[in-house]
């Protein structure tokens, strides 16, 4: 007989005081090695250990409007964007959202969020606010374009920055945002795809100082798995595009091993369940396989764009550090073939049509 899970509860956070909440730095510490302790603050529900290996612990989000809890904002409404937003709010907390198009902004306003007319509006009333945008410019436009957030009071804020950028963008971001208005930083790039912001699984490396990692740990574990702290401003960038590395690289090498299973004739649905718990098995394996044979491309789990906006990052950094990355490169090579050949919005696993005979 399984014994019944015991909920155990502590203490709510207690509301910060706004003339002494930490203002933020310049040099924020990202994503860890290891994992970072959680907060005493947090409610735990205690689990068998089977369910819960390789989780960090999330915040309690059994009750509306917990006491205590900062207001949040989202910025970007995409594919990332709304299904986090959507775990905040079944979380129960209150969160203002904004968009560059409105039609995104509807469906999260009737499952409760609030919206704002321009980022700086957000900010205002926001006491952290978290981004998920397309690239650089695209952060760059949300802060400091018109009505940005630079334009809002930012001492004792913070803003979170869930968008893969250049690590060296990151750090001058913050640099520009911390003297335009006091507000503080965090670069925070997820991996796990529209599944993982689904189902809260996904993995996020931080940068930024350990102060602010802290403060912002109990939301981000409603939205993800993993939160870890990896170093100063920057440093969860690049941990990112270690993540791209090996992602990238895994879709091209599936694609040749899928691709290899049909030519010769064999099912390569069955792929996954042969090689599961051998060498090769892997969640990429099990995920990306079915999907390139199927032919499911809808919702994507990542663009071809986006992709390929990373290796190149890869490759720039790479050159700048006189690292070899002879196979990141030749991914890279691929994913700009893919582009040419489905488009930029196409799903990054349709790297696997490039080999596709002709018809």
């Amino acid at each position: 007989m399984v014994p019944t899970p015991l909920l155990r509860r502590r203490p709510a956070p207690p509301q910060p005081d706004r003339d002494q909440m930490f203002h933020g730095s310049n040099n924020q510490a990202s994503h860890a090695s290891r994992a970072v302790l959680p907060s005493d603050a947090q409610c735990m529900v205690k689990r068998r250990r089977t369910a819960t290996e390789g989780r960090q612990p999330m915040a309690d989000a059994s009750k509306a409007n917990p006491q205590g809890a900062e207001r949040l904002g989202y910025l970007g409404l995409g594919l990332m964007g709304t299904p986090m937003t959507r775990r905040l709010l079944k979380a129960g907390y209150q969160v203002n959202i904004w968009n560059r198009s409105v039609g995104k902004v509807a469906p999260l306003v009737e499952a409760g969020a609030k919206a704002a007319v321009t980022p700086r509006d957000l900010l205002v009333n926001s006491d952290i606010a978290f981004m998920c945008v397309t690239d650089a410019a695209a952060v760059d436009e949300v802060i400091f374009g018109t009505d940005g957030l630079a334009a809002a009071p930012g001492a004792g804020k913070l803003v979170v920055d869930f968008s893969s950028i250049h690590p060296d963008a990151a750090r001058e971001l913050a640099k520009r945002l911390k003297d335009a208005n006091g507000a503080g930083w965090i670069d925070a790039p997820v991996s796990g795809g529209t599944k993982g912001a689904e189902e809260g699984t996904l993995a996020i490396m931080a940068g930024g100082e350990a102060a602010d990692i802290e403060r912002v740990r109990p939301y981000v574990l409603t939205m993800a798995r993993r939160f870890t702290h990896m170093g100063p401003t920057g440093a969860g960038q690049t941990t990112k595009l270690c993540n791209q590395v090996i992602v990238g690289c895994a879709m091209a090498v599936l694609a040749e091993a899928t691709r290899l299973a049909v030519n010769a004739g064999i099912d390569a649905n069955r792929l996954p369940e042969a090689l599961a718990g051998g060498f090769a098995d892997s969640i990429p394996l099990q995920l990306f396989v079915p999907r390139m044979v199927q032919g499911i491309h809808s919702p994507p789990l990542g663009h071809v764009a986006t992709m390929l906006k990373d290796l190149d990052t890869v490759a720039d950094i790479a050159q700048a550090t006189s690292t070899p990355v002879p196979m990141a490169s030749l991914a890279g090579q691929l994913f700009r073939l893919a582009k040419a050949a489905r488009g930029a919005e196409a799903d990054a696993l349709e790297i696997y049509k490039l080999s596709a005979a002709e018809r």
